[in-house]
């Protein structure tokens, strides 16, 4: 049996979305009006499409992240938060484990889990040409800088 809209909204309560008129809508951040202060790592720069600091949004955090040709994140984790990436182009790499000796290489059209807590380094592999994901966060952006480590001691890695 299919459901019709005005049964689905007695499913649950949106209320703590709703704008002043109190009506419930979908809220799109356009193009150029994505929040650019968002927590950072380093040259690995955030930004946000949908986040609680610009939309209703509460347990998600969704962005953009890119990193130039060459450069790469501070080690960090992100707290509670469970992390999905999309990469859209480029080549990635994420370093973690003990002394971030461990390493999973990524490329366009690969996904990405990122468990809470883990540490880890986020790298450009290409001296040449940006790396860009998608990423999607719960609870939200949290970012946990810890403390860096010489680009020596991350395998293959080479800054521009």
């Amino acid at each position: 049996m299919s459901q019709t809209a005005t049964e689905y909204r007695l499913e649950g309560d949106n209320s703590i979305y709703a704008q002043a008129d109190g009506k419930v809508v979908p809220v799109v951040t356009r193009a150029g009006a994505e929040d650019t202060n968002t927590a950072q790592s380093g040259d690995c720069i955030r930004v946000s499409g949908i986040s609680i600091q610009h939309t209703p949004a509460t347990k998600i955090w969704f962005g953009q992240v890119s990193n130039t040709p060459g450069y790469r994140s501070l080690p960090h984790h992100h707290g509670e938060a469970e992390t999905g990436g999309y990469v859209l182009r480029g080549h990635g790499r994420i370093y973690f484990g003990e002394n971030y000796a461990e390493f999973i290489d990524m490329k366009a059209g690969d996904w990405v889990f990122v468990p809470p807590f883990m540490p880890h380094v986020e790298a450009n592999m290409s001296v040449t040409e940006e790396l860009v994901w998608l990423t999607a966060r719960t609870p939200e952006n949290l970012v946990v800088n810890l403390e860096d480590v010489a680009d020596e001691t991350l395998a293959d890695y080479r800054r521009a």
